[in-house]
C-alpha cells in the first residue's frame, strides 16, 4: 500500500498541472477574445457616431429645402390667384401685354 499511496500524489500533481495548464490556456484565449470583442465594439461605436453626425449635417439642408418648398407653394398659390386676375400675372409681363394692346388700339384710332 505504500506504493499506491506514494504514487497517488504524483498522479494528482500531474493531473492538476495539466488542469492548470489547460485552465491558463483557456483563460488566455478568453481574454484575447474579449479584447478583440472590445476592439470591434469600439470600431462599431465610432462608425455609428459618424453615421449620426452625417445625419445631423443633413438636418440643416433638409430644413432649407423644406423652406424652399413652402415658398414655392406660396408663390404657386399667388400665381393661381393672379391668373384669374384680368390684369395678368405679376412679374410675367402679361399686364404690360394687355396694356400694349390697348395702346396699339389708341394709336390705330388716331
Amino acid at each position: 500500500m505504500s506504493r499506491l499511496a506514494a504514487s497517488t500524489p504524483s498522479n494528482d500533481e500531474e493531473g492538476s498541472s495539466f488542469f492548470e495548464k489547460e485552465r491558463d490556456r483557456l483563460t488566455t484565449q478568453i481574454a484575447a477574445a474579449f479584447e478583440d470583442l472590445l476592439s470591434q465594439s469600439n470600431v462599431l461605436n465610432r462608425q455609428l457616431e459618424q453615421v449620426a453626425g452625417v445625419g445631423r449635417d443633413f438636418e440643416t439642408v433638409a430644413a432649407l429645402w423644406g423652406r424652399f418648398q413652402d415658398l414655392m407653394k406660396e408663390q404657386q398659390a399667388e400665381v393661381d390667384v393672379a391668373a384669374t386676375d384680368p390684369h395678368g400675372v405679376p412679374g410675367t409681363g402679361t399686364a404690360l401685354a394687355g396694356r400694349a394692346s390697348v395702346l396699339d388700339r389708341r394709336d390705330e384710332e388716331k
